[in-house]
């Protein structure tokens, strides 16, 4: 049995992040008794599936690949096996998955594939991303690697192993500062405290499970935690300022509108932001108070050019009502996104509110 959908938890995290070593210790907890494990590996030996100790019937292996690439395909097939199973009473029953990347993955094609499947969308809904981070090696990871910054980027929550391994206090804070400023909205938790178990890093969506309604607020992070802006970013002095390029091309901020916005403005929108720079949109959240119907907020969440099927909420789940777009982007001008987010809501900061031409000449907005 199942309450569809079923919630999809992404592990992800660099090579030797701990990803196996939480998985372990996560699945002794008897609240994932009914979860499956989805466990990508990479190279001819699985090892990762060899130190998960509770391997059974729950733990479905990938061939060999990267889960964003080679077998993104057999996910979907590994995803829609599990429902066969349970509706066929194979499984008796499924309350979770979690999948667990390779540490070479870009995250973004495993949310894809959740968020994209016509068939898969209806069963499954992304719950949120588990970014482990190494402190030791953290900060040359995210200097080396821009991989390891976009896992940081899309998570919802951000987990630091091996702190007790650094012997330099300063480079482990200068690390937590970076995290903060990849990624303001994620929760950024330490493996070895208390907030890791079960209750702290799942139920990331929505749907707060502990008081029964949508919380929109926990959602969007504290909608991008009060909107901090990576452009000040080069205004503070680290010591690893020279090696931060990867960090500085990563924004997060907010959108916001007050008032009801038409259906229409809003669906243009994010059709030519996807359409213009679908590929720079990390991820993006958001709820919007629509003209037509404003007492019932509308639900987005994308990736990339991936937008999950919009839904409804029932009513407002607090006061404030209007639009909150939360957008995390690698290498898109944030000029651009606000200047066209302002001509679909009418702001007068442009100076091309006429949306039909910028419809069919969207560059323009940005000057080109």
């Amino acid at each position: 049995m199942a309450n569809f959908p079923i919630p999809v938890s992404v592990l992800t995290g660099f090579l030797g992040a701990g990803k196996t070593t939480l998985l372990n210790r996560l699945l002794k907890d008897p609240a994932l008794a009914d979860t499956a494990v989805i466990i990508n590996e990479y190279g001819e030996v699985a090892i990762d599936h060899l130190l998960v100790e509770q391997a059974s019937d729950g733990i479905i292996q990938l061939s060999d690949g990267c889960l964003c690439c080679t077998v993104r395909g057999e996910l979907v097939d590994t995803l829609a096996d599990l429902v066969d199973r349970l509706q066929t009473g194979r499984i008796a029953r499924l309350a979770r998955v979690i999948v667990e990347t390779t540490g070479l993955a870009d995250p973004a094609p495993v949310l894809q594939s959740i968020m994209a499947h016509p068939a898969l969308v209806q069963a499954f809904r992304l719950d949120g991303v588990i970014t482990l981070v190494d402190a030791v090696n953290g900060n040359a990871t995210l200097d080396a690697h821009v991989e390891a910054v976009k896992q940081v980027a899309v998570a919802d929550r951000i987990v630091l192993s091996k702190a007790d391994l650094v012997t330099d206090p300063g480079d482990l804070e200068t690390l937590r500062a970076r995290l903060r400023q990849v990624n303001p909205g994620a929760d950024l938790l330490d493996a070895a405290g208390t907030g890791t178990g079960v209750a702290g890093l799942f139920d990331c969506g929505l749907y707060n499970p502990a008081t029964k309604t949508a919380d929109v607020r926990r959602w969007l992070g504290e909608e991008a935690a009060h909107d901090h802006d990576h452009h000040h970013h080069g205004d503070h002095d680290h010591s690893h300022d020279h090696g931060h390029r990867h960090d500085q091309r990563v924004r997060s901020y907010s959108l916001v509108h007050d008032g009801p916005v038409p259906f229409s403005a809003i669906e243009m929108f994010l059709d030519l932001l996807r359409s213009t720079h679908g590929e720079h949109l990390l991820r993006m959240k958001g709820v919007i108070e629509l003209k037509e119907d404003p007492s019932r907020p509308l639900v987005v969440h994308g990736v990339q050019k991936i937008l999950h099927p919009p839904a409804r909420l029932p009513s407002w789940p607090d006061g404030q009502r209007g639009t909150r777009l939360v957008l995390i982007t690698l290498d898109m001008p944030e000029d651009y996104v606000r200047r066209l987010f302002a001509a679909f809501t009418n702001r007068p900061s442009i100076d091309t509110p006429d949306r039909a031409a910028l419809a069919n000449n969207p560059l323009a907005i940005a000057g080109r």
